[in-house]
């Protein structure tokens, strides 16, 4: 059975998946294919084949029972300005026969004929995998759609290929990996993440109408403006815990396109592909087309149970390990402390600093390779700079693992700089259109890896970084956009190629790099938060959740980046006051409160830390061990939200056997007249006795109970009020 993640083989990408089974999912289909289900998770999505050869969406949302009369009727033709086309709702359509809504596919065939008209050829069930072909009216060309559902938690993972069985080429303009349709109504709401560099993870609340929303990305990779990933509710209905929210994400690294809008009868449609900007792909006869997996769920419990269930499901089915991976190890790294100045002595003084406070994994950031004495030079030169490290990396190494820290280092594997020996030597390497600008972003030019031998070369480099040095994390950064994307080896036809190819070959690398490097753990990086998805998510271990770490920014960036990802790879650091990002001084605990509801990582520099800073820091990172299992594979309930208007925030994570839980309560500011309100712990066993501490071990506060059932704790809450600004206190629970 194929796994939950893409698998990749070569350069081509097979993008449909199975979740493996864990549960009881159902798949069903009648022999004719007018009523095929999925069930699992307490979700049913069905589909059906109307009287005309239409494929119809008939249901997805709470689960029905076996017997639920669900149908597809063809409702034939409204109006002259309303053929059959444009009102049937189809499950995947081709760009034809009148169809006003956004396309599954469009194509031009050889002969300019931009008419495609898919209905039903056939359909298999095998295992928990449901495949269903379409077909145009007159032409051979067909588009195959899988679909599986997780049994656990109700995700549905879809993805789609057209193949042209003509003996002339057929162009693709515009593929979808899936379109979804929810029933007919004008009281929805769409929830999306926005932002940029040090403001990702924006949270946007919009109505769904007739005008499109699209969320998109142009910048070549998944980029910090917008996430391919969607929720909507019902306005009035739909809140943090109650009420129907559809939600779901693509799992794509580059150009993509998610869109959103009510179709002509008033039915919702989200469509998410490949962006038709700047591609298209001529398909060579007998030649296919795969789509990335676009993944999608459903609960009726609010926002908070659709963020618990695609945590989980990322858990237990993107993230490379799944549920036997490794929790995040406590890290630090130490680009604040000496930025391009890397030295074998600096970094071995920093490495005993840190191991000193209970760090687990020691990473030299920019700087020790090449001439990288500044951000001018050395990209693409991928061997140890003799002057910094004259004996190479071993000694440092060495000291490191005899510290009990495990080693890493950062790369930029996908760049370039003009002044490197690399670029010297290969200057047709990087991504440019012949007799045009070659625009430097951050003084570099970006390689470009749709090109097998830039791939074969990239893949060599790095397989024998790791293999000549006892390495065992790369944190992998990608630090600008696309500019001249062009590809002129190619033929003309084929250049438009470049956008799919390069994520594809991305892909090849970093999978073949964790085959041949087993023990190998990676991080994903792009300016802070550029380039995180389900794509990325499946072939890394952690992410670079933002370069603004300042505490309280942390916290909004890591409320918005909750809803759609799962706190076991999101990583938050703690580092200077005041912080770069705004200059706001805080104290050494209030960061350190910050960066626990994450995945822990130390960036300040240690140099210049005094005795109290180190005994702070080993109290939090000891404490930290003892809960991280919970914050980074537990339940996590956003019970007060940070903002704006909120000068109290407050996350509460539990364990999923629920013995353990831990509440972060926050504080921006206060006035002596504030009045606070309780915060109400959610999940735990309403029959179990809790103890209650505090996780530093200083006093419970006066009227807090050292121990009260679950119901208790749940409805009576925690009414404390801390005295001044950017203070914080956690409190372990444990039953």
């Amino acid at each position: 059975m194929m796994k939950s993640r893409p698998l990749f083989m070569g350069t081509t990408a097979l993008m449909a998946c199975v979740m493996p089974q864990i549960g009881h999912a159902k798949v069903s289909a009648t022999a004719d294919g007018h009523l095929m289900r999925l069930d699992g998770g307490g979700v049913t999505y069905a589909m059906g084949v109307d009287e005309q050869g239409y494929l119809q969406p008939l249901y997805w949302g709470a689960a029905l029972d076996a017997k639920a009369p669900l149908t597809a009727k063809h409702p034939g033709e409204l109006s002259g300005f309303d053929p059959a086309g444009s009102i049937t709702a189809q499950e995947y359509a081709g760009q034809g026969e009148g169809l006003v809504s956004e396309p599954g596919v469009k194509a031009v065939f050889a002969d300019g004929n931009r008419d495609l008209v898919l209905k039903y050829r056939s359909h298999s069930v095998a295992g928990e995998t449901l495949t269903v072909e379409l077909a145009d009216i007159r032409r051979p060309l067909t588009v195959t759609l899988r679909y599986t559902i997780d049994p656990t938690t109700g995700v549905i993972a879809r993805s789609a290929s057209v193949r042209n069985g003509d003996s002339r080429p057929v162009r693709i303009d515009q593929i979808a990996a899936a379109t979804y349709t929810l029933p007919v109504g004008n009281a929805y709401r769409l929830h999306y993440l926005t932002g940029r560099h040090a403001s990702e993870w924006s949270q946007v609340d919009v109505p769904v109408t007739p005008a499109l929303t699209v969320l998109e990305s142009r910048r070549g990779s998944t980029g910090h403006g917008n996430q391919p990933w969607f929720a909507i509710g019902k306005a009035g209905k739909s809140s943090e815990t109650q009420g129907p929210i559809w939600y779901g994400a693509l799992a794509w690294s580059g150009f993509f396109r998610l869109s959103v809008g009510l179709d002509n009868l008033s039915r919702v449609r989200i469509s998410g592909g490949y962006n038709p900007y700047d591609f298209s792909w001529t398909l060579k006869p007998g030649e296919s087309l795969d789509t990335p997996i676009f993944y999608a769920g459903y609960t009726g419990s609010g926002m908070g149970d659709a963020s618990r269930r695609f945590h989980a499901f990322q858990r237990a089915h993107i993230i490379p390990g799944g549920t036997k991976a490794r929790v995040r190890p406590v890290l630090y790294n130490s680009w604040e402390a000496t930025t391009f100045n890397v030295t074998e002595a600096g970094q071995t003084a920093l490495a005993e600093k840190a191991a000193r406070i209970g760090v687990e994994r020691f990473v030299v950031d920019d700087g020790w390779f090449g001439a990288r004495d500044d951000d001018k030079a050395g990209l693409g030169d991928w061997t140890v700079n003799p002057r910094k490290f004259p004996h190479g990396l071993k000694p440092l190494i060495d000291r490191v693992k005899a510290l009990g820290m495990d080693f890493g280092l950062w790369v930029e594997p996908e760049m370039v700089n003009p002044n490197s020996d690399l670029y010297r030597a290969h200057p047709d390497w990087v991504l440019n259109f012949p007799d045009r600008p070659r625009t430097e972003g951050r003084n570099q030019l970006m390689l470009n890896l749709a090109r097998a031998d830039v791939r074969d070369h990239l893949l060599a480099v790095l397989d024998r970084l790791v293999s000549d040095n006892d390495i065992a994390f790369l944190k992998w950064d990608y630090n600008r956009n696309w500019t001249e994307g062009g590809w002129p080896e190619m033929a003309p036809e084929d250049q438009q190629r470049v956008q799919v190819q390069y994520i594809r070959n991305l892909y090849y690398i970093l999978s073949e790099l964790r085959r041949r490097h087993p023990g190998l753990e990676i991080e994903g990086c792009s300016g802070g938060g550029g380039r995180i998805d389900l794509g990325m998510m499946a072939l890394t271990d952690q992410s670079w959740t933002s370069d603004n770490t300042d505490p309280y920014d942390r916290l909004i960036i890591q409320d918005g980046f909750t809803q759609a990802y799962s706190p076991s790879i999101m990583m938050a650091w703690v580092t200077d006051s005041p912080n770069w990002a705004n200059g706001r001084e805080t104290s050494l605990d209030y960061r350190f409160l910050s960066a626990m509801q994450g995945s822990l990582g130390i960036g300040a520099n240690l140099d210049h830390w005094q005795a109290a800073d180190f005994a702070t820091a080993r109290k939090w990172i000891a404490a930290y061990k003892g809960i991280r299992q919970t914050v980074q594979r537990g339940d996590l309930y956003r019970i007060a939200p940070p903002g704006p208007d909120a000068a109290v925030s407050a996350t509460f994570h539990v364990s999923p056997d629920r013995r353990q839980a831990v509440l972060f309560q926050m504080q921006r500011g206060s006035l002596f007249r504030d009045n606070v309100e309780a915060l109400h712990p959610q999940g735990l066993d309403p029959a179990r006795s809790y103890k209650v501490r505090m996780l530093d071990g200083s006093a419970l506060p006066e009227g807090v109970p050292a121990q009260a059932s679950g119901a208790y704790w749940m409805e009576q809450g925690l009414r404390v009020k801390l005295k001044g600004d950017y203070k914080g206190a956690v409190y372990l629970f444990e039953g």
